[in-house]
Parts: structure tokens; sequence; C-alpha cells
């Protein structure tokens, strides 16, 4: 039965939504590495521009800002999924395990909480800064949120992802180590 979260040698064995939820966090690495190295690129570009053609391209500041505030909200995203995400432990991690697990479910409703807020304000700076355009690339200027409601959406559904397994009865620790 694919659903079963524990097979008969009862290790953990991730079911499809697990590996839907492992597969978005890979393509949001992959576009996170890609932009890394566009924006390398383009600073690179840039460095030759200034000083060897003495003509500055001046889009790639605008162009980089774009790519930064892809790298770091999606970064953040996935750091939520693979629980690296910043986070005070100490009190939850010295707990009884009864303790540690409402600990554990207070943080991912919290982070889902987040996640839905920053999802909703985002979309709606998205909506209302759509219509202007960014100078130099002329992209709209919506487009500087959209990074940020994606990522809202992610932290949403990947703690949404950490209370199901913990409704499955997979240990934090567990879903982390396989």
């Amino acid at each position: 039965m694919d659903d079963d979260p524990i097979d008969a040698g009862g290790s953990w064995r991730k079911n499809r939504f697990d590996r839907l939820l492992d597969l978005v966090s890979q393509i949001c690495l992959l576009i996170c590495g890609v932009s890394l190295v566009v924006l390398t690129v383009i600073f690179g570009w840039l460095v030759y521009g200034r000083y060897v053609l003495n003509a500055t391209p001046t889009w790639v500041e605008q162009v980089s800002l774009l790519l930064i505030m892809v790298i770091t909200f999606l970064g953040a995203a996935v750091g939520i999924h693979e629980n690296t995400h910043l986070g005070v432990s100490y009190f939850r991690e010295v707990s009884p395990e009864p303790v540690k697990r409402i600990f554990t479910i207070i943080s991912h409703l919290m982070l889902a909480a987040f996640g839905a807020v920053m999802m909703v304000q985002s979309y709606k700076l998205m909506v209302f800064k759509w219509g202007s355009l960014i100078p130099l690339i002329h992209v709209p200027e919506g487009l500087r949120a959209l990074p940020i409601t994606i990522c809202g959406a992610l932290i949403l559904v990947f703690s949404i992802g950490h209370l199901v397994l913990m409704a499955r009865g997979v240990r934090e620790e567990q879903s982390l180590t396989e």
C-alpha cells in the first residue's frame, strides 16, 4: 500500500505527496542555482562593460535585484521543506517527547499561518504594482513581489506537508534522515 508510512522493517517510506513536495523543492533549488549562475554572468558582463568597453550596462542592477528576490525567497521556502530554516529549538529539544511534539506542531502551524499571510499580502502587492514598469528593463514592477507570493504559498504547503507527516506517525527526525 503506497500510503502506509511505515514499512515492515519499521522504517519510514515516502508516499506520492511526500515525493511531490520533494520534487517541488528540487525544482526550487534548480531555479535558485540557475539564477545564481545568471547573476554571476551578468555581473561579469557589468565589470567587462564598465572597465573594458567603457559602457556600463545599466540594466544589470535591476535584473540582479529580481534574481536576488528569486534566490532568497525560493531558497527560504526550501529551507522550510528541509527543516534548515532558522529557529529557536532549544526548549523543544530539551522537552519530553509529548511536549516536543506539541512544540513542533505549533511551530509548523505558525509557519503555515505566516506563509498564508505572506502569500495573500504579497499577491495584493503584486497586483497593485503590476501596472507600472521597472525602469531600464521594462517589465512589470509586480514581478518583484511574485517570488514572495510563491514563497508564501510554498511555506504554507511545506508546513502542511510536515503536519501531514506527523499525523501519519512519522517523527520529524525520521523525515529528515530518510
